[in-house]
């Protein structure tokens, strides 16, 4: 029986033919993909003996090692500038190995709840940044990769962990592609700005520089001649795109005067709702304002005070409408979901205008006498909220003490606050020290359940007399025999807060407690964990700042 040829055995080539030279890789590769079944080899690739499939693979490995060996070296790139130097003073050593210890150790959590009673040292870095920025040092160039990394992952560490990296923080993120937000995250990219007074080269950066470098040449600007920045930004406005604009407007809050008003009258015509609406806030701000006026004439229009029922009585009438006058003055027509058209306008009103309206047009009481009085037909939470906003956008401390009421008062809402969010904002207009002693008033009247916004505000490290009040208040809520898990939050801002000075205070309180009979299971242990994490805390707070101290001048 004749044996039937290879099914797949290549034809010899001719003898005395010259080979053909190597088919193009492109073609090899279509090859590869529809298969040698379905489409013949290129006759340079004909050898005796050997399969098609066989072939195919050894011209791709012939062709493989001639295109990597035939590659001609490129040019050497030209290295990178170095980094600006960093004239701050360098770490203590002990400040350093501290560093690396809170960028480098993450203490587990534990299980359902359970933090135990090791210091969660992550919590600690935003402090021991903010301590280090204030003494003016700069960052090891060893543990800036560490650093970037943690800032990379936590939002709320860069503001400081920058500031602390410094100059070579920008120059490593042009390297990095994961630390880009370094650059984004520093106004112009950390590129030098001109001076103020080199009128020159501020205008052509102004009309020729990226958008970052022009957002921070304003920025700059601003804070050094508020006019000259201004001027600035006239010289462009009615080119440059809205979402700029809205930008470049921002800028004014710093700064902010009377000089202001006439271009913020114009932006009120812009064509852009949100410019508008930012040209309106500002202006409300003035007191002094055109616009501060025909609000303060509206709002005034619609409360007024009753002196026919025996007890004097706030009456509210709201608008009825929103004309064109008002949208350019910045009032919204169209009211979110759920919300009455009119008292929506009447909010915007009563928020824009001067609170020093209200004493002239109410019988010249005083803030305190005006929220204590009565309001008909169920207007008063509508008008207190307005009330509450606007001492907030004015930052005026006399009507948000009128507003938060004594914080010992049977509604821990207040009387003017609609939620404790409001009333934390109203506390920021107060004091420090009087906002902490009007918190720990009402800690130690209502507990901690609804303390931890008002916490929020005040100011770090807490007062003896705050500090005292929270930790009372945890006291009382572990002899209660209640789990600490349900205080974590304020527990957190304690380790973060509380004068390092209380641990002394604090040492009795990491002692198991007699659990009462009604207590939860395991409860007294639970708190015991926890007052030891805080007492631990407490003193690693002590000795980071003993770590830092003031570099001595000339070092």
């Amino acid at each position: 029986m004749p044996v039937p040829p290879a099914k797949a055995a290549l034809p010899p080539p001719s003898r005395g033919k010259p080979r053909t030279p190597h088919p193009p890789w492109e073609e090899l590769v279509t090859s590869a993909l529809l298969g040698t079944d379905r489409r013949a080899l290129p006759p340079a690739l004909h050898t005796p003996g050997k399969e098609a499939p066989v072939a195919l693979l050894d011209e791709a490995a012939v062709q493989t090692v001639r295109r990597r060996a035939g590659l001609r070296p490129a040019p050497a790139a030209a290295p990178p500038e170095p980094a600006l130097p960093d004239p701050r003073p360098p770490l203590p050593p002990a400040a350093r190995r501290r560093l690396a210890t809170l960028l480098t150790d993450h203490p587990g959590t534990g299980s359902g709840g359970r933090r135990g009673a090791a210091p969660d040292l992550m919590e600690l870095l935003p402090q021991w940044l903010a301590l280090a920025n204030a003494r003016g040092y700069g960052a090891p160039p060893e543990l800036l990769p560490a650093l970037l990394d943690a800032a990379r992952g936590r939002t709320d560490l860069r503001p400081q962990a920058l500031t602390f990296a410094g100059p070579r923080a920008l120059w490593l993120a042009r390297l990095n592609p994961d630390w880009k937000f370094a650059l984004r995250a520093t106004p112009g990219s950390g590129l030098a700005l001109p001076s103020a007074d080199d009128t020159p080269e501020v205008q052509r950066l102004w009309e020729e520089g990226l958008f970052a470098e022009r957002v921070a040449l304003l920025a700059a600007l601003r804070a050094h001649d508020a006019g000259a920045a201004r001027r600035l930004l006239t010289t462009t406005w009615q080119t440059e795109r809205a979402e700029d604009r809205l930008m470049f407007l921002d800028s004014l809050r710093t700064g902010l005067s009377a000089a202001d008003e006439p271009f913020l009258e114009q932006a009120l015509t812009d064509r852009s709702r949100n410019v508008r609406s930012t040209a309106a806030e500002l202006l409300s701000a003035l007191p002094e304002s055109a616009l501060a006026g025909r609000m303060a004439s509206r709002a005034a229009s619609c409360v007024a005070v009753d002196h026919v029922s025996s007890t004097p009585t706030l009456t509210v009438e709201a608008p009825h409408e929103c004309d064109v006058a008002m949208e350019r003055d910045g009032v919204t027509p169209k009211p979110p979901a759920g919300r009455g058209e009119r008292s929506w306008w009447l909010g915007q009103l009563v928020e824009a205008a001067p609170l020093a309206t209200w004493s002239t047009r109410l019988g010249h009481r005083t803030p305190a006498e005006i929220v204590a009085l009565p309001v008909a037909d169920d207007w008063r939470g509508e008008l207190h909220a307005a009330w509450c906003r606007a001492a907030v956008r004015q930052r005026d401390a006399t009507w948000s003490r009128a507003l938060l009421g004594m914080p010992a008062a049977p509604d821990a809402a207040g009387p003017g606050a609609v939620s404790l969010a409001e009333r934390a904002k109203l506390l920021a207009a107060l004091p420090a020290a009087e906002r902490a002693d009007w918190v720990a008033g009402f800690i130690a009247s209502h507990g901690l359940s609804e303390s931890f916004q008002l916490l929020g505000v005040c100011a770090v490290p807490w007062t003896e007399p705050l500090g005292r009040a929270v930790v009372d208040a945890l006291n009382i809520a572990r002899d209660a025999g209640s789990y600490p898990w349900s205080f974590s939050g304020v527990m957190g801002l304690a380790e973060r807060c509380l004068d390092p000075a209380e641990a002394v205070r604090l040492e009795t309180l990491t002692a198991i407690p007699d659990e009462p009979e009604d207590a939860s299971p395991g409860a007294g242990s639970y708190w015991s964990e926890a007052f030891q994490r805080l007492v631990t805390t407490l003193r690693l707070r002590a000795a980071i700042r003993d770590e830092l101290p003031p570099p001595t001048p000339g070092a």
